[in-house]
């Protein structure tokens, strides 16, 4: 009987440890190589614009009680509530490389359960304007992001039915005209590109590709892999059909 007690002190102790030692672990967490952020600072809900300045804007603007968490490689973030809700926006920098990486420490390493990309684009579609809305259904890209992360042969990533949902509902609820379509995410810069009726000739036809963008199918296909959920809002800032672009 003895024994059994100290066998049971002995095994409670050593539960109590691994508590201990989970407790620490997550109390001395402080950042990541690319985000100075600590755990708390950064909501469950983001915001990701490309541009630093738009996360700038979007926060101070739209946002009260805003704190700043992160400028490392000058990638603004900041947190704070919108209409009494926690939310965080917070930059990807371009490319999906740059997304990859904030989008998987997010999600992995801060608890964050949803990310909307809020960007801009090029009209592959004649009926596009600039100016318009696009809300992305799925995202082909001809690059090999999932090869390279996962050994997978994947280029078409599927944005969040959830979410997806919950924005249409909010836009129809504001009377916000979008179109939700299938887009492009392009390695490179479209503009630059030196034979673009070849580019379009490449688009897959059955996708029905409407317009080019950089960043949505690497927060798609990281979204799915780790369980959580993604979606992507863009805006038409140029048009191949029209010629026409913001300034």
């Amino acid at each position: 009987m003895e024994k059994y007690k100290i066998l049971k002190s002995y095994y409670q102790l050593k539960k109590n440890m691994l508590n201990f030692k989970e407790k620490i672990k997550e109390e001395v967490f402080m950042s990541t190589p690319h985000n100075q952020a600590n755990k708390g600072d950064i909501a469950k809900t983001v915001l990701m614009p490309g541009d630093p300045l738009r996360a700038k804007y979007l926060a101070e603007t739209y946002l009260e009680n805003v704190k700043q968490f992160n400028a490392t490689r000058s990638m603004f973030g900041y947190t704070g509530t919108y209409k009494g809700k926690r939310v965080t926006v917070f930059s990807s920098g371009m490319g999906m490389p740059s997304m990859g990486i904030y989008c998987y420490e997010l999600f992995k390493f801060y608890g964050v359960e949803k990310i909307i990309r809020i960007g801009s684009c090029g009209a592959y579609n004649e009926n596009l304007n600039l100016f318009d809305t696009i809300l992305v259904d799925h995202s082909y890209t001809e690059g090999n992001f999932a090869y390279e992360w996962n050994e997978e042969d994947c280029h078409i990533a599927k944005s969040s039915d959830e979410l997806n949902l919950k924005i249409e509902e909010a836009a129809k609820l504001n009377n916000i005209k979008y179109i939700k379509g299938n887009t492009l995410c392009n390695d490179c810069f479209d503009g630059y590109l030196a034979d673009i009726p070849a580019f379009i000739n490449r688009f897959p036809k059955e996708l029905d590709i409407i317009a080019c963008e950089m960043e949505a199918f690497a927060l798609f296909y990281i979204a799915k892999y780790l369980g959580k959920q993604a979606s992507c809002l863009l805006t038409v800032v140029d048009s191949y059909y029209k010629n026409l672009e913001s300034t």
